[in-house]
Protein backbone atom coordinates (compact mmCIF):
# COMPACT_ATOMS: atom_id res chain seq x y z
CA UNK A 1 0.00 0.00 0.00
CA UNK A 2 1.49 3.53 -0.68
CA UNK A 3 0.80 6.36 1.43
CA UNK A 4 1.19 9.55 0.40
CA UNK A 5 3.29 11.53 2.10
CA UNK A 6 1.32 14.81 4.41
CA UNK A 7 1.44 18.37 3.15
CA UNK A 8 4.17 20.41 4.67
CA UNK A 9 2.48 24.26 5.87
CA UNK A 10 3.53 26.84 3.40
CA UNK A 11 6.20 29.02 4.22
CA UNK A 12 6.46 32.52 4.65
CA UNK A 13 10.14 34.55 4.73
CA UNK A 14 10.92 35.31 8.06
CA UNK A 15 10.47 38.94 7.58
CA UNK A 16 6.62 38.73 7.07
CA UNK A 17 6.39 36.29 10.40
CA UNK A 18 8.23 38.96 12.23
CA UNK A 19 6.05 42.07 10.92
CA UNK A 20 3.16 40.37 11.78
CA UNK A 21 3.70 39.04 15.59
CA UNK A 22 4.59 42.64 15.59
CA UNK A 23 1.14 44.07 14.55
CA UNK A 24 -0.64 41.66 16.50
CA UNK A 25 1.32 42.99 19.87
CA UNK A 26 0.46 46.43 18.92
CA UNK A 27 -3.01 45.52 18.49
CA UNK A 28 -3.56 43.95 22.14
CA UNK A 29 -1.73 46.54 23.27
CA UNK A 30 -4.15 49.74 22.11
CA UNK A 31 -7.26 47.89 22.79
CA UNK A 32 -5.76 47.32 26.72
CA UNK A 33 -4.81 50.80 26.57
CA UNK A 34 -7.40 52.73 24.45
CA UNK A 35 -11.02 52.38 25.62
CA UNK A 36 -14.09 52.03 22.75
CA UNK A 37 -15.14 55.07 20.44
CA UNK A 38 -18.19 55.28 22.79
CA UNK A 39 -16.64 55.53 26.03
CA UNK A 40 -14.08 58.29 24.46
CA UNK A 41 -16.85 60.26 22.76
CA UNK A 42 -18.62 59.83 26.58
CA UNK A 43 -16.09 61.43 28.07
CA UNK A 44 -14.95 63.98 25.63
CA UNK A 45 -18.25 65.25 25.54
CA UNK A 46 -18.72 65.72 29.02
CA UNK A 47 -14.90 67.51 29.41
CA UNK A 48 -15.96 69.76 27.04
CA UNK A 49 -19.50 70.75 28.52
CA UNK A 50 -17.74 71.74 31.57
CA UNK A 51 -15.08 74.08 30.07
CA UNK A 52 -16.56 75.10 27.07
CA UNK A 53 -20.09 77.60 27.01
CA UNK A 54 -22.76 76.13 26.21
CA UNK A 55 -23.41 77.69 22.48
CA UNK A 56 -19.52 76.59 21.55
CA UNK A 57 -19.93 73.36 22.78
CA UNK A 58 -22.88 72.92 20.18
CA UNK A 59 -20.86 74.63 17.59
CA UNK A 60 -17.98 72.29 17.91
CA UNK A 61 -20.03 69.25 18.08
CA UNK A 62 -21.67 70.39 15.15
CA UNK A 63 -18.42 70.54 13.28
CA UNK A 64 -16.82 67.78 14.86
CA UNK A 65 -19.73 65.94 13.72
CA UNK A 66 -19.15 67.03 9.77
CA UNK A 67 -15.48 66.46 9.46
CA UNK A 68 -15.72 62.68 10.95
CA UNK A 69 -18.83 61.69 8.98
CA UNK A 70 -19.58 59.01 12.14
CA UNK A 71 -22.80 57.26 11.79
CA UNK A 72 -23.30 56.85 15.29
CA UNK A 73 -25.48 59.98 17.25
CA UNK A 74 -23.71 62.58 19.46
CA UNK A 75 -25.41 62.84 22.98
CA UNK A 76 -26.97 65.67 24.32
CA UNK A 77 -23.78 67.51 26.44
CA UNK A 78 -27.18 67.79 28.91
CA UNK A 79 -27.87 63.75 29.22
CA UNK A 80 -23.67 63.44 30.04
CA UNK A 81 -24.14 65.55 32.97
CA UNK A 82 -27.41 63.66 33.96
CA UNK A 83 -26.01 60.23 33.99
CA UNK A 84 -22.50 60.95 35.14
CA UNK A 85 -23.35 63.73 38.19
CA UNK A 86 -20.74 62.48 40.50
CA UNK A 87 -17.92 62.32 37.60
CA UNK A 88 -19.47 65.97 36.71
CA UNK A 89 -19.28 67.66 40.22
CA UNK A 90 -15.97 65.85 40.63
CA UNK A 91 -14.35 67.86 37.72
CA UNK A 92 -16.57 70.78 38.49
CA UNK A 93 -14.71 71.74 41.52
CA UNK A 94 -11.01 71.14 39.76
CA UNK A 95 -12.21 73.88 37.43
CA UNK A 96 -10.91 77.33 38.47
CA UNK A 97 -13.97 79.88 39.15
CA UNK A 98 -15.03 81.78 36.50
CA UNK A 99 -13.65 85.36 36.48
CA UNK A 100 -15.99 88.17 37.23
CA UNK A 101 -16.18 90.62 34.67
CA UNK A 102 -16.55 94.13 36.04
CA UNK A 103 -18.00 97.20 34.53
CA UNK A 104 -15.14 99.86 33.68
CA UNK A 105 -15.70 103.12 35.27
CA UNK A 106 -13.87 106.26 34.88
CA UNK A 107 -10.55 106.39 36.87
CA UNK A 108 -11.64 108.79 39.14
CA UNK A 109 -14.83 106.93 40.01
CA UNK A 110 -15.28 105.14 43.64
CA UNK A 111 -18.11 103.24 45.25
CA UNK A 112 -18.75 103.33 48.99
CA UNK A 113 -21.58 100.84 50.59
CA UNK A 114 -22.68 102.47 53.86
CA UNK A 115 -21.95 99.64 56.79
CA UNK A 116 -23.20 99.66 60.46
CA UNK A 117 -21.26 102.31 62.25
CA UNK A 118 -20.54 104.21 59.25
CA UNK A 119 -20.60 108.15 59.02
CA UNK A 120 -20.21 110.44 56.00
CA UNK A 121 -16.31 110.86 57.58
CA UNK A 122 -15.93 107.43 57.80
CA UNK A 123 -17.08 106.68 54.05
CA UNK A 124 -15.19 109.97 52.92
CA UNK A 125 -12.51 107.89 54.06
CA UNK A 126 -12.59 104.95 51.87
CA UNK A 127 -13.22 106.74 49.29
CA UNK A 128 -9.57 108.45 49.41
CA UNK A 129 -10.62 111.61 50.68
CA UNK A 130 -9.65 114.20 53.72
CA UNK A 131 -11.27 114.73 56.38
CA UNK A 132 -11.78 118.74 55.30
CA UNK A 133 -13.54 117.13 51.97
CA UNK A 134 -17.00 116.62 54.52
CA UNK A 135 -16.78 119.67 56.08
CA UNK A 136 -16.76 121.49 52.53
CA UNK A 137 -19.94 119.38 51.23
CA UNK A 138 -21.84 120.15 54.73
CA UNK A 139 -21.33 123.54 54.78
CA UNK A 140 -21.59 124.19 50.86
CA UNK A 141 -25.67 124.06 50.68
CA UNK A 142 -27.98 123.62 53.82
CA UNK A 143 -29.47 120.60 51.77
CA UNK A 144 -26.24 118.87 51.59
CA UNK A 145 -26.89 117.07 55.23
CA UNK A 146 -28.83 114.72 53.68
CA UNK A 147 -26.14 112.98 52.45
CA UNK A 148 -25.60 112.84 56.56
CA UNK A 149 -28.55 110.56 56.77
CA UNK A 150 -27.33 107.37 55.74
CA UNK A 151 -28.79 104.03 55.84
CA UNK A 152 -27.16 100.40 55.57
CA UNK A 153 -26.77 99.05 52.44
CA UNK A 154 -26.46 102.42 50.81
CA UNK A 155 -24.21 103.28 47.36
CA UNK A 156 -22.22 106.54 47.46
CA UNK A 157 -21.04 107.55 44.46
CA UNK A 158 -17.74 110.00 44.01
CA UNK A 159 -16.23 111.37 41.19
CA UNK A 160 -13.02 112.93 42.09
CA UNK A 161 -10.58 114.78 39.76
CA UNK A 162 -6.73 113.44 39.16
CA UNK A 163 -5.53 115.83 41.94
CA UNK A 164 -7.63 113.82 44.53
CA UNK A 165 -10.47 116.61 44.56
CA UNK A 166 -14.16 115.74 45.15
CA UNK A 167 -16.17 116.76 42.30
CA UNK A 168 -19.69 114.78 42.20
CA UNK A 169 -21.21 112.79 45.20
CA UNK A 170 -24.12 111.44 43.56
CA UNK A 171 -26.30 108.33 46.28
CA UNK A 172 -29.93 107.09 44.97
CA UNK A 173 -31.79 107.51 48.36
CA UNK A 174 -34.94 104.87 47.40
CA UNK A 175 -36.45 103.18 44.07
CA UNK A 176 -38.39 107.08 43.18
CA UNK A 177 -35.42 109.60 44.62
CA UNK A 178 -31.51 110.48 44.32
CA UNK A 179 -29.52 113.07 45.27
CA UNK A 180 -26.51 114.93 43.85
CA UNK A 181 -23.98 117.36 44.78
CA UNK A 182 -21.93 119.09 41.84
CA UNK A 183 -19.04 120.70 42.33
CA UNK A 184 -19.13 124.18 40.58
CA UNK A 185 -17.30 128.14 40.64
CA UNK A 186 -19.25 128.75 43.64
CA UNK A 187 -18.67 125.51 45.76
CA UNK A 188 -21.07 122.81 45.60
CA UNK A 189 -24.60 122.52 44.13
CA UNK A 190 -27.44 119.90 45.85
CA UNK A 191 -29.68 118.79 42.87
CA UNK A 192 -32.68 116.12 44.03
CA UNK A 193 -34.11 114.20 41.14
CA UNK A 194 -37.64 112.08 41.59
CA UNK A 195 -38.36 109.49 39.03
CA UNK A 196 -41.82 109.41 37.98
CA UNK A 197 -43.28 106.58 38.10
CA UNK A 198 -45.61 104.99 35.83
CA UNK A 199 -49.23 104.21 37.57
CA UNK A 200 -51.25 100.81 36.22
CA UNK A 201 -53.59 98.69 37.73
CA UNK A 202 -52.76 95.44 39.01
CA UNK A 203 -55.47 92.18 39.99
CA UNK A 204 -55.35 89.81 42.87
CA UNK A 205 -57.47 87.17 44.35
CA UNK A 206 -57.19 85.30 47.50
CA UNK A 207 -59.27 82.52 49.33
CA UNK A 208 -58.86 82.44 53.55
CA UNK A 209 -57.43 79.36 55.08
CA UNK A 210 -55.51 80.59 58.02
CA UNK A 211 -55.86 84.38 58.83
CA UNK A 212 -56.91 87.37 56.42
CA UNK A 213 -53.55 88.37 56.61
CA UNK A 214 -51.47 85.24 55.88
CA UNK A 215 -53.43 84.96 53.21
CA UNK A 216 -53.03 88.22 52.14
CA UNK A 217 -50.05 87.79 51.67
CA UNK A 218 -49.80 84.52 49.90
CA UNK A 219 -51.88 86.05 47.16
CA UNK A 220 -49.48 89.13 46.59
CA UNK A 221 -51.40 92.19 48.92
CA UNK A 222 -48.90 93.95 51.01
CA UNK A 223 -49.74 94.60 54.76
CA UNK A 224 -50.96 98.19 54.13
CA UNK A 225 -53.48 97.08 51.57
CA UNK A 226 -54.53 94.49 53.76
CA UNK A 227 -55.38 97.08 56.19
CA UNK A 228 -56.72 99.10 53.37
CA UNK A 229 -59.21 96.23 52.49
CA UNK A 230 -60.15 95.91 56.58
CA UNK A 231 -60.91 99.50 56.39
CA UNK A 232 -63.04 99.65 53.41
CA UNK A 233 -65.50 96.21 54.67
CA UNK A 234 -65.18 97.25 58.06
CA UNK A 235 -68.62 99.16 58.47
CA UNK A 236 -70.16 95.43 57.09
CA UNK A 237 -67.55 93.00 58.05
CA UNK A 238 -66.32 92.38 61.81
CA UNK A 239 -62.80 91.25 60.87
CA UNK A 240 -62.55 90.23 64.61
CA UNK A 241 -65.50 87.57 64.44
CA UNK A 242 -66.80 87.42 61.16
CA UNK A 243 -64.05 85.36 59.06
CA UNK A 244 -64.23 82.16 58.33
CA UNK A 245 -62.34 79.50 56.12
CA UNK A 246 -63.19 79.87 52.22
CA UNK A 247 -63.77 83.87 52.28
CA UNK A 248 -62.88 85.20 49.37
CA UNK A 249 -61.61 88.34 47.89
CA UNK A 250 -60.69 89.95 44.41
CA UNK A 251 -58.92 93.52 44.48
CA UNK A 252 -57.94 95.62 42.02
CA UNK A 253 -55.18 98.14 42.84
CA UNK A 254 -52.54 101.13 41.87
CA UNK A 255 -49.39 100.13 41.11
CA UNK A 256 -46.17 102.02 40.73
CA UNK A 257 -43.68 100.98 38.61
CA UNK A 258 -40.32 102.16 37.46
CA UNK A 259 -38.09 100.40 34.45
CA UNK A 260 -40.70 97.23 35.26
CA UNK A 261 -39.77 97.35 38.74
CA UNK A 262 -42.88 97.98 41.36
CA UNK A 263 -41.46 100.60 43.86
CA UNK A 264 -45.11 101.30 45.31
CA UNK A 265 -48.92 100.89 45.42
CA UNK A 266 -51.53 103.28 45.48
CA UNK A 267 -55.30 102.70 46.69
CA UNK A 268 -57.48 100.37 45.84
CA UNK A 269 -59.26 100.86 42.81
CA UNK A 270 -62.43 98.33 43.79
CA UNK A 271 -62.74 95.28 45.83
CA UNK A 272 -64.99 92.43 46.57
CA UNK A 273 -65.12 90.62 49.60
CA UNK A 274 -67.38 87.08 50.06
CA UNK A 275 -68.10 86.71 53.43
CA UNK A 276 -70.32 83.30 54.64
CA UNK A 277 -71.60 83.08 51.33
CA UNK A 278 -72.78 87.13 51.44
CA UNK A 279 -70.90 89.30 48.47
CA UNK A 280 -69.92 93.22 49.39
CA UNK A 281 -68.81 95.09 46.48
CA UNK A 282 -66.62 98.68 46.61
CA UNK A 283 -65.41 101.28 44.14
CA UNK A 284 -63.32 104.13 45.01
CA UNK A 285 -65.11 107.43 43.19
CA UNK A 286 -63.61 110.88 43.55
CA UNK A 287 -66.51 113.10 43.29
CA UNK A 288 -66.46 116.78 41.06
CA UNK A 289 -65.13 118.44 44.26
CA UNK A 290 -61.89 115.89 44.09
CA UNK A 291 -63.31 114.05 47.50
CA UNK A 292 -63.19 110.28 47.32
CA UNK A 293 -64.77 107.93 49.06
CA UNK A 294 -65.55 104.47 48.68
CA UNK A 295 -69.49 102.76 47.45
CA UNK A 296 -71.06 100.02 46.47
CA UNK A 297 -71.31 98.92 42.58
CA UNK A 298 -74.64 100.49 42.77
CA UNK A 299 -73.78 104.02 44.21
CA UNK A 300 -74.18 103.22 48.60
CA UNK A 301 -71.81 104.30 50.32
CA UNK A 302 -69.63 102.28 52.25
CA UNK A 303 -68.93 104.38 54.96
CA UNK A 304 -71.94 104.12 57.92
CA UNK A 305 -71.92 106.49 60.66
CA UNK A 306 -70.17 104.31 62.82
CA UNK A 307 -67.63 101.38 62.02
CA UNK A 308 -68.25 97.67 62.84
CA UNK A 309 -64.97 96.97 65.10
CA UNK A 310 -63.23 99.89 67.06
CA UNK A 311 -59.79 97.46 67.30
CA UNK A 312 -58.36 95.86 64.09
CA UNK A 313 -58.15 92.21 64.37
CA UNK A 314 -58.63 91.40 68.14
CA UNK A 315 -60.36 88.62 69.37
CA UNK A 316 -63.90 89.18 71.39
CA UNK A 317 -62.89 87.38 74.89
CA UNK A 318 -66.40 88.58 76.20
CA UNK A 319 -69.63 89.16 74.90
CA UNK A 320 -72.70 91.14 76.00
CA UNK A 321 -74.50 89.99 78.71
CA UNK A 322 -77.18 90.92 81.39
CA UNK A 323 -76.36 87.87 83.46
CA UNK A 324 -72.33 87.41 83.28
CA UNK A 325 -70.46 86.45 86.33
CA UNK A 326 -67.68 89.29 86.94
CA UNK A 327 -64.36 87.70 86.52
CA UNK A 328 -63.11 89.89 89.62
CA UNK A 329 -65.70 90.84 91.69
CA UNK A 330 -67.32 86.87 91.35
CA UNK A 331 -70.74 87.74 91.07
CA UNK A 332 -73.12 88.16 88.65
CA UNK A 333 -73.26 91.80 86.66
CA UNK A 334 -74.50 92.51 83.28
CA UNK A 335 -71.69 93.14 81.01
CA UNK A 336 -73.22 95.80 78.87
CA UNK A 337 -70.66 95.79 76.03
CA UNK A 338 -68.08 93.68 74.00
CA UNK A 339 -64.72 92.83 75.25
CA UNK A 340 -61.81 93.28 72.76
CA UNK A 341 -58.51 90.77 73.84
CA UNK A 342 -55.24 92.24 71.81
CA UNK A 343 -51.67 92.90 73.10
CA UNK A 344 -50.76 96.08 75.12
CA UNK A 345 -50.48 99.13 72.95
CA UNK A 346 -52.79 97.90 70.39
CA UNK A 347 -54.33 101.27 68.60
CA UNK A 348 -58.15 102.09 69.59
CA UNK A 349 -60.10 103.69 67.17
CA UNK A 350 -63.15 106.27 67.19
CA UNK A 351 -66.19 104.23 66.03
CA UNK A 352 -67.47 107.33 64.83
CA UNK A 353 -67.12 111.37 64.64
CA UNK A 354 -68.34 113.02 67.86
CA UNK A 355 -67.34 115.17 70.75
CA UNK A 356 -65.60 113.51 73.82
CA UNK A 357 -66.76 114.06 77.12
CA UNK A 358 -64.50 112.42 78.84
CA UNK A 359 -60.50 111.31 78.24
CA UNK A 360 -59.59 110.06 81.93
CA UNK A 361 -60.28 107.67 84.83
CA UNK A 362 -63.50 106.27 85.80
CA UNK A 363 -64.00 103.81 88.57
CA UNK A 364 -63.71 99.88 87.42
CA UNK A 365 -63.09 101.12 83.46
CA UNK A 366 -59.97 102.80 83.96
CA UNK A 367 -58.13 105.05 81.32
CA UNK A 368 -61.88 105.62 79.54
CA UNK A 369 -62.60 107.60 76.97
CA UNK A 370 -66.58 108.30 76.07
CA UNK A 371 -67.79 109.58 72.88
CA UNK A 372 -71.26 111.81 71.86
CA UNK A 373 -71.91 110.94 68.58
CA UNK A 374 -74.95 113.40 67.53
CA UNK A 375 -77.82 113.63 69.69
CA UNK A 376 -78.90 109.75 69.67
CA UNK A 377 -75.58 107.62 70.23
CA UNK A 378 -73.10 107.28 72.50
CA UNK A 379 -69.60 105.08 72.98
CA UNK A 380 -67.58 104.00 75.36
CA UNK A 381 -63.67 102.31 75.30
CA UNK A 382 -62.31 101.24 78.57
CA UNK A 383 -59.33 99.65 80.70
CA UNK A 384 -57.21 101.77 78.39
CA UNK A 385 -52.93 102.29 78.67
CA UNK A 386 -53.33 105.77 77.83
CA UNK A 387 -54.67 108.30 75.70
CA UNK A 388 -53.90 109.23 71.69
CA UNK A 389 -52.21 112.45 71.56
CA UNK A 390 -54.49 115.43 70.97
CA UNK A 391 -57.83 113.20 73.08
CA UNK A 392 -59.02 115.56 75.62
CA UNK A 393 -62.32 115.90 77.17
CA UNK A 394 -64.36 118.60 75.70
CA UNK A 395 -62.20 117.77 71.94
CA UNK A 396 -63.99 116.30 68.78
CA UNK A 397 -62.60 113.34 67.17
CA UNK A 398 -63.29 111.72 63.71
CA UNK A 399 -64.39 108.22 62.76
CA UNK A 400 -61.53 106.18 62.44
CA UNK A 401 -58.89 108.23 64.80
CA UNK A 402 -56.90 106.74 67.15
CA UNK A 403 -58.15 107.49 70.41
CA UNK A 404 -55.75 105.72 72.75
CA UNK A 405 -54.24 102.05 73.07
CA UNK A 406 -55.17 98.45 74.43
CA UNK A 407 -54.34 98.30 78.31
CA UNK A 408 -55.40 96.71 81.97
CA UNK A 409 -56.18 99.68 83.78
CA UNK A 410 -59.10 99.26 85.98
CA UNK A 411 -60.96 96.18 87.02
CA UNK A 412 -59.24 93.87 83.84
CA UNK A 413 -57.51 90.71 84.33
CA UNK A 414 -55.69 91.43 80.88
CA UNK A 415 -54.84 93.48 78.08
CA UNK A 416 -58.24 94.20 76.10
CA UNK A 417 -60.77 96.88 75.43
CA UNK A 418 -64.60 97.39 76.96
CA UNK A 419 -66.08 98.69 74.41
CA UNK A 420 -70.06 100.08 74.86
CA UNK A 421 -72.55 101.33 72.62
CA UNK A 422 -75.26 103.16 73.62
CA UNK A 423 -78.95 104.39 71.26
CA UNK A 424 -80.82 107.27 73.54
CA UNK A 425 -79.33 106.08 76.80
CA UNK A 426 -79.85 102.59 76.80
CA UNK A 427 -77.15 99.51 76.00
CA UNK A 428 -77.28 97.77 73.48
CA UNK A 429 -75.30 94.89 71.73
CA UNK A 430 -73.11 96.79 69.40
CA UNK A 431 -72.59 93.27 67.55
CA UNK A 432 -76.18 93.05 66.49
CA UNK A 433 -77.17 96.73 66.32
CA UNK A 434 -77.90 97.92 62.61
CA UNK A 435 -75.74 100.79 61.77
CA UNK A 436 -76.81 104.04 60.31
CA UNK A 437 -75.85 104.44 56.47
CA UNK A 438 -74.20 107.34 55.20
CA UNK A 439 -75.32 109.43 52.13
CA UNK A 440 -75.29 107.14 48.61
CA UNK A 441 -73.76 108.96 45.05
CA UNK A 442 -75.09 112.52 44.32
CA UNK A 443 -78.13 112.05 41.72
CA UNK A 444 -75.68 114.43 39.57
CA UNK A 445 -72.87 112.34 39.89
CA UNK A 446 -74.55 108.82 39.43
CA UNK A 447 -73.78 108.57 35.59
CA UNK A 448 -69.96 109.50 36.16
CA UNK A 449 -69.81 106.92 38.49
CA UNK A 450 -71.44 104.07 36.75
CA UNK A 451 -68.95 104.82 34.02
CA UNK A 452 -65.80 104.04 36.36
CA UNK A 453 -67.29 101.44 38.60
CA UNK A 454 -68.81 99.10 35.31
CA UNK A 455 -65.32 98.72 33.50
CA UNK A 456 -63.69 97.61 37.24
CA UNK A 457 -66.63 95.50 38.30
CA UNK A 458 -66.65 93.59 34.64
CA UNK A 459 -62.54 93.08 34.96
CA UNK A 460 -62.82 91.44 38.51
CA UNK A 461 -65.07 89.06 36.99
CA UNK A 462 -62.87 88.48 34.38
CA UNK A 463 -59.92 88.09 35.55
CA UNK A 464 -61.08 85.75 38.19
CA UNK A 465 -63.02 83.74 35.22
CA UNK A 466 -59.65 83.59 33.83
CA UNK A 467 -57.67 82.42 36.78
CA UNK A 468 -59.97 79.28 37.64
CA UNK A 469 -60.17 78.25 33.90
CA UNK A 470 -56.08 78.68 33.69
CA UNK A 471 -55.95 76.31 37.25
CA UNK A 472 -58.42 73.93 34.91
CA UNK A 473 -55.63 73.01 32.56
Amino acid sequence: MTTEPSKAPPLYPKTHLLAASGIAALLSLALLVFPSSDVEAKRTTLSLDLETPIEQLTQDQDASSAEQATNEAVASPFAQIENDTEDTQETAQAQPAPAVVEEKKAPGHREVIVAKGDTLSTLFEKAGLPAASVHEVLASDKQAKQFSQLKRGQKLEFEVSPDGQLNNLHSKVSDLESITLTKGAKGFAFNRVTAKPTVRSAYVHGVINSSLSQSAARAGLSHSLTMDMASVFGYDVDFAQDIRQGDEFDVIYEQKVINGKTVGTGPILSARFTNRGKTYTAVRYTNKQGNSSYYTADGNSMRKAFIRTPVDFARISSRFSMGRKHPILNKIRAHKGVDYAAPRGTPIKAAGDGKVLLAGRRGGYGNTVIIQHGNTYRTLYGHMQGFAKGVQTGGTVKQGQVIGYIGTTGLSTGPHLHYEFQVNGVHVDPLGQKLPMADPIAKAERARFLQQSQPLMARMVQEKATMLASRKR
